[in-house]
């Protein structure tokens, strides 16, 4: 039996874009690069699928870095009231 062959990524979305761009039909794309006409089909299905997303990424990448800076703050924040308490727990001994 033949193992399984795997794609790059960059494979699978150059094959899809040209099944997308319409230039050549499926199964002439297929016999270029040595697959099957599914195969071709199912790439660009999911390239169609998961176009939509490649813009909402973005959104959720600025919405995470805006999140991690704000949690930082924070953890500066926690520091700084920790170090006032401390300094105030030895103060308060002292009298």
């Amino acid at each position: 039996m033949s193992k399984r062959r795997t794609h790059s990524p960059e494979f699978k979305a150059r094959v899809a874009m040209e099944a997308i761009s319409g230039r050549k039909t499926i199964q002439e794309i297929a016999a270029d690069h040595a697959i099957h006409p599914i195969q071709v089909s199912q790439w660009k299905r999911q390239l169609l699928d998961g176009a939509s997303e490649l813009f909402i990424r973005g959104k959720q990448t600025k919405d995470k870095d805006e999140g991690q800076a704000k949690e930082a703050e924070l953890f500066q924040q926690i520091g700084r009231l920790q170090m006032e308490l401390e300094w105030l727990k030895k103060k308060s001994q002292l009298l």
